[in-house]
């Protein structure tokens, strides 16, 4: 459907960079779709996290909750999860070899409703820190009754989102 995305936000890091913020989500659609591509830290073996934002602030209670299933080339898949976190862990550890990266596609439910759940459902595939395929597929709910308006990504222990890492928020026409 030609004409059905409409990119509200983007962010390509020119240089290392602590975290990537994209905001814009409001009332204009009832879901946004987010696109990464290439990314990667700074640093080997680091994750990607992700925080929902409220008036371009990451909110950092203990409220989120995730599963996936995790895809692997190496071996056979796994099931993972989180209850009560500061924080979404939807990728695996990368790193800076050749080849090291992820690319995920977001889709983001209710962000602009205070009185739902802001969710979200993701797909990911990367090359992991030790050069392995893996895939992870799964959602995300933030279990506060709240506005949100966008999401705020960063990698663990202090590391740097790297060079050519592209981040960008689209609405989907009603």
């Amino acid at each position: 459907m030609s004409g059905s995305l409409i990119k509200i936000d983007e962010e390509i890091v020119t240089s290392a960079v602590a975290s990537v913020t994209l905001t814009g989500i409001d009332s204009t659609y009832d879901v946004y779709k987010v696109v990464l591509n290439n990314v990667k830290p700074v640093e080997d073996s680091k994750t990607l996290r992700v925080r929902f934002t409220s008036s371009g602030t990451a909110i950092t209670s203990s409220n989120y909750d995730e599963t996936t299933k995790m895809l692997r080339a190496d071996t056979t898949f796994t099931n993972e999860g989180a209850i009560n976190s500061d924080l979404l862990s939807v990728f695996v550890a990368t790193g800076t070899g050749t080849g090291e990266q992820a690319n995920a596609i977001m889709y983001c439910f209710n962000f602009n409703n205070a009185s739902e759940y802001s969710f979200v459902t993701v797909e990911n595939v990367m090359f992991d820190n030790s050069a392995r395929l893996r895939g992870k597929q799964g959602g995300a709910v933030l279990t506060l009754a709240q506005a949100c308006d966008g999401l705020n990504f960063f990698m663990t222990s202090s590391s740097n989102i790297d060079t050519g890492s592209k981040f960008t928020l689209y609405g989907l026409k009603k």
